[in-house]
């Protein structure tokens, strides 16, 4: 999968493709979906939520230029795995997800995998976790109409906000933002298609 499906279509980042590696995604799907979790597609959670193709959970990981000691938030979470893939690459990963049954198998999973690093939140990641702030790096897997102004003021001086934006089921982009003396930054990195933000 990370061969074929990742560093050949252009993740670089050796950190991200050792992340993607060892972290299971067979771990994080619904059992009637467990032998198509290499495959590099989009995989429904129920509840009308999806798991993110692992290409683009690479893709993302890698746009947030993470160092060790990063304190991460990870919006959207859904069954967690992007943030267990944020966590090998960070110091610490605050994890937010709006609905309790994805939240609760989230904590779940991440803890049966033993991964100590992630606080897993219910609650409506487009207000962020303002008590975990500021964050270092801001990964938001659904699409919102703009960029959450919560979201930017929980970023650090210098931080990265990588997020899908744009209509629901409609045109999307995924953005990258930083935060530069306060100011917002924007660039477009790749043609996308998320839930939306609710």
């Amino acid at each position: 999968m990370v061969r074929e499906q990742i560093a050949a279509r252009g993740v670089v980042d050796p950190n991200v493709l050792a992340a993607m590696a060892a972290v299971p995604r067979e771990a994080f799907v619904p059992e009637g979906y467990v032998d198509a979790a290499c495959e590099d597609r989009p995989l429904p959670l129920g509840l009308g939520q999806t798991l993110s193709q692992p290409y683009i959970v690479a893709f993302m990981a890698e746009a947030l230029e993470l160092a060790q000691g990063d304190k991460v938030l990870d919006v959207g979470a859904g069954s967690g795995y992007a943030a267990a893939v944020l966590a090998r690459l960070a110091g610490e990963v605050h994890a937010v997800e709006l609905l309790p049954a994805l939240a609760a198998q989230a904590e779940a999973t991440l803890r049966n995998l033993d991964i100590g690093n992630i606080q897993v939140h219910c609650a409506d990641g487009a207000l962020g976790w303002p008590e975990g702030a500021p964050y270092d790096a801001i990964h938001v897997a659904c699409a919102a109409l703009e960029i959450p102004s919560a979201l930017f003021e929980q970023l650090k001086e210098g931080g990265r906000l990588v997020l899908p934006v744009g209509e629901a089921f409609g045109s999307q982009w995924l953005v990258r933002v930083r935060k530069r003396e306060g100011r917002l930054w924007r660039e477009e990195l790749l043609a996308v298609a998320f839930v939306p933000m609710r």
